[in-house]
């Protein structure tokens, strides 16, 4: 067979072949693309309508021309709101206030020029750190106070950019406080994806060690290792939507649904760590083929039953009651159960335990309660 032509179709093959891989990942990307979109349509609505306001009081309410300074301080404040506290806004917002303000007096008396354009951001910076102000306030007030000077430098039109500026971020800020529903879902769905993801370590650290699959513990570790990041996220959630609950009136009456998923994270990062450490020394007793009692995949199976039953519970209660009876009963096969021969099997036993009392305390449970439902061992293994 002709070489040329051999390549030729295999070249056609190759093509056939990667083509629709292409066209999937090319549809996933525009899923994603479009999910993010979906996500911030809120927050997208929210700075079209406030710089709408502003511009509109500032033009017809105070009776200024151009009143370029308000839109653009609400959408900057609103801008830098946008997963963050509400009190990002107010800080953004006096950064806005004094940079314009600083630039336009500086310049109503001594006009601009490179001289005056070094001062007067070092001079605004200053005055936003004398007020107490942090990196991004800081920054913001020199920014403004750069734009005053350089972009829009007018000696006669007295504080009417200030006024703006401030009526800008007065409306971001009022803006703000009618926050979406998804920083009230947030926290919860965030809370129930880090636990499903704890569930699938533990399912996956158990098949590594029914099998001795060295890749499968391997990939366990790795996840387990990255879990750190899930629950960074939970807590900045966590934090917006205890900031929304307390600061919004439209949303005040989920304060405690938002404090319970909030009280959970302190719980949480306890689990996440002794499951770190459990996860490790089974990876390290399957790299070293060590012997592990035969019942530990099914105890680290039954960790994960309660992990996702209480990651139910975050939206069906009654899941909770199952999830505390699985821990519970764990808790207490774990007590009766023979002393391993090896130190990772000390380990994983011990880990197991401290972590049945870690979960127990996301069902509600005290922490006194859960260390009795994890009996003490005859032989003085004991959970933490």
């Amino acid at each position: 067979m002709d070489p040329v032509r051999l390549t030729l179709d295999q070249l056609r093959e190759l093509r056939d072949d990667i083509a629709p891989h292409a066209a999937q990942r090319s549809r996933a990307s525009v899923r994603r693309r479009i999910d993010r979109w979906q996500s911030r349509i809120f927050f997208i609505v929210q700075c079209a309508l406030a710089a709408g306001v502003a511009w509109t009081l500032a033009r017809y309410v105070v009776g200024h021309q151009q009143p370029f300074f308000a839109p653009v301080a609400a959408m900057v404040c609103l801008g830098f709101s946008f997963g963050q506290r509400l009190r990002r806004v107010a800080e953004v917002m006096v950064g806005v206030a004094v940079g314009v303000g600083v630039g336009d007096l500086f310049v109503r008396f001594f006009g601009t020029g490179v001289v005056q354009i070094v001062f007067v951001i070092a001079l605004a910076m200053s005055v936003a750190v004398l007020l107490g102000a942090g990196t991004l306030m800081t920054t913001q007030a020199g920014v403004q106070a750069a734009i005053v000077t350089t972009l829009m430098p007018n000696a006669g039109a007295g504080f009417n950019r200030w006024i703006d500026a401030v009526l800008g971020g007065l409306v971001a800020l009022a803006a703000a406080t009618i926050a979406p529903a998804a920083a009230i879902r947030r926290p919860r769905q965030q809370a129930s994806g880090v636990l499903n993801e704890l569930a699938a370590i533990l399912i996956e650290t158990a098949e590594g060690l029914r099998n001795s699959d060295e890749n499968a513990v391997t990939d366990a570790l790795r996840r387990a290792r990255a879990s750190e990041g899930l629950l960074d996220d939970l807590r900045s959630a966590a934090d917006e939507g205890v900031a929304v609950v307390r600061l919004s009136p439209f949303r005040r009456r989920h304060r405690g649904r938002v404090k319970e998923i909030a009280d959970l994270v302190i719980p949480l990062d306890r689990a996440i760590r002794n499951i770190r450490v459990l996860v490790r020394r089974c990876a390290v007793s399957v790299w070293r083929d060590e012997k592990m009692p035969s019942e530990y995949p099914m105890l680290l199976d039954r960790l994960a039953d309660g992990t996702r039953l209480i990651a139910e519970s975050l939206f069906e209660p009654q899941a909770d009651v199952a999830a505390h009876r699985v821990l519970g009963e764990l808790g207490r096969r774990t007590a009766v159960m023979p002393i391993p021969g090896s130190l990772s099997g000390v380990v994983v036993l011990g880990q197991i335990r401290s972590t049945v009392v870690d979960l127990l305390e996301l069902t509600g449970t005290t922490y006194d309660e859960a260390r009795e439902l994890v009996p003490l061992r005859p032989d003085g293994l004991d959970e933490k």
